[in-house]
């Protein structure tokens, strides 16, 4: 029987052969990365002077916010990476992507492999009229094994391999950019909220310095030396002052919450944001003028908008497959029989090749591959769009470190001057050579720079922070521990089985697309 089955598939094979080292083609373009002409030349408005290659690639990106040198910031950044729910979920699209990179890579295989079987009892009885009653019963089976492999001669499964791989890598940077984006966050907030806290404290003082004048006017109002005018403006000065607190106050606690919930941890207290005489860290703005333009094109939002790009343009083949035929293998064997012994068991083995082709489609198959092409110049115009936005976020984010770091010289000498101005208008007003409405003026003045200072020392940091951000730091290479905790994990593994795709290490350095991405 063996033997009569080796004769009857030998020929199959042989043309299987034959077919197999023929078809090596592969349709549609081969991915080229967009390139970026301008961006080699470009410089940024602040410092349009190029620097030394070797001192662009010493820039330090990855822990940019060590240079705040705060070690509260440093804990929240390690907290968010590890607890961060939507960083989570980004990490499942990661193994998601692994999973559909899989059913891609099992198209290269038989795509049916079915078996089949039946089993049946039958009885058949026949009583009555003019013939002799009779019963007959019998068991019948049926076993069988069918196979289908379309075989990939022009490539549209190695192209839907190469678009699932680079979608892959997709999720991958836009994990990375969403690191970037958390980091860049939980930062800002984080000094949004010392920033608050630091405004509430001159609120406070400045309403005591107020407060003492008003008492001041009180006493004197009611000793018959001052008009009740002094004491009103006094009064107004100091509730106005005082009516700014609670609104600071509001935005102290959703600046607590807000930093609460990227925390992964439920709004209230944390311990950590103890006030204790904080002050805002001074960041220079030198640095930054190592700050290459060339850093741009790492960005995880360029890179992933350059793998998308890479997914569609592999679309373009599998769409160009339509219009030649699909060949496959197609091979069936059964074995048919009954329990009874005057019954033969019957066993078929059919095997062959089949072909398939849409040779009238009215236009179907031509205006696909149209929709697939349109769809992959769309991805290429929103990657240089990319580009574009990022250039222009870089931009702004030094022309405001430097203008900040300059407002920061001048605001420091004005609230320097406004105190001595307050000083002298109280002494001249305590001797009796100027009246009330200087000393209130010298007051507001002084409330006014203060407030200012605090403020655009707060706005440095935050375009130091948008700086960085937009130069894309500020992110870990996924590795498949850090993704998902260890706990989900587990719950995943029990309630589906998962194999190696939960423990395999991710390749995190795919073939560079171009030589801009093999700089990474």
């Amino acid at each position: 029987m063996f033997q009569a089955l080796i004769t009857h598939i030998r020929t199959p094979l042989v043309l299987l052969g034959i077919l197999l080292v023929n078809g090596c083609t592969v349709l549609g373009p081969d991915f080229q990365e967009p390139e970026v002409a301008w961006l080699e030349d470009w410089r940024t408005t602040a410092f349009p002077t190029s620097t030394d290659t070797e001192k662009e690639q010493a820039v330090a990106l990855k822990l940019w916010w060590k240079l705040f040198n705060d070690p509260v910031l440093n804990q929240f950044i390690e907290d968010v990476n590890r607890n961060n729910l939507p960083l989570r979920i980004a990490g499942l699209r990661i193994l998601e992507s692994r999973a559909v990179l899989g059913i891609a890579g099992s198209s290269l295989y038989p795509q049916l492999q079915q078996a089949t079987g039946a089993l049946a009892y039958v009885n058949n009885s026949q009583h009555g009229g003019t013939s002799l009653d009779r019963s007959q019963s019998f068991t019948n089976y049926q076993l069988g094994f069918n196979l289908s492999w379309e075989l990939d001669f022009w490539g549209k499964f190695k192209r839907g391999i190469e678009s699932a791989d680079a979608a892959f890598f997709a999720s991958i940077e836009n994990q990375h950019d969403l690191q970037v984006l958390l980091n860049a966050q939980l930062t800002d907030l984080y000094f949004a909220y010392r920033t608050t806290q630091a405004r509430i404290t001159i609120a406070h003082d400045n309403a005591e310095l107020q407060k003492r004048s008003y008492e001041i006017t009180e006493q004197l109002y009611t000793q018959g030396q001052q008009s009740e005018l002094d004491l009103q403006q006094a009064r107004t000065q100091y509730l106005a002052t005082l009516s700014t607190i609670p609104e600071l106050e509001s935005t102290l606690i959703r600046a607590r919450n807000a930093i609460a919930v990227l925390l992964g941890r439920p709004p209230g207290e944390l311990s950590e944001l103890v006030e204790d005489g904080y002050q805002l860290p001074t960041v220079g703005a030198d640095n930054i003028k190592q700050i290459p333009a060339r850093l741009l094109i790492r960005r995880p939002d360029i890179r992933a908008a350059a793998w998308q790009v890479a997914a569609q343009s592999a679309q373009i083949g599998i769409a160009e497959a339509d219009f030649y035929p699909a060949i496959s293998l197609l091979g069936s064997i059964g074995l048919t029989g009954q329990n009874q012994s005057s019954s033969p068991d019957i066993f078929n083995l059919t095997m062959g090749p089949s072909l398939r082709w849409n040779i009238f489609d009215h236009g179907r198959i031509q205006n696909n591959v149209r929709v697939q092409d349109a769809r992959l110049q769309q991805l290429i115009e929103n990657f240089q769009e990319t580009v574009l936005q990022a250039a222009r976020q870089v931009d702004d984010a030094t022309i405001t470190v430097v203008k900040t770091a300059e407002t920061d010289k001048l605001v420091t000498e004005s609230v320097a001057a406004a105190r001595r101005s307050l000083d002298i208008a109280n002494l001249r007003y305590s001797e009796g050579y100027a009246d009330f409405q200087r000393v209130i003026d010298a007051q507001r003045a002084y409330f006014t720079q203060t407030e200012r200072q605090i403020v655009n020392h707060s706005a440095h940091i935050s375009a130091v922070i948008s700086l960085y951000k937009s130069l894309g730091g500020g992110w870990e290479t996924a590795s498949i521990d850090t993704l998902i905790p260890d706990e989900t994990m587990k719950t995943m593994q029990q309630r589906t089985d998962w194999g190696d795709l939960l423990t395999a290490p991710i390749d995190t350095n795919p073939v560079p697309v171009n030589e801009a991405s093999s700089d990474e």
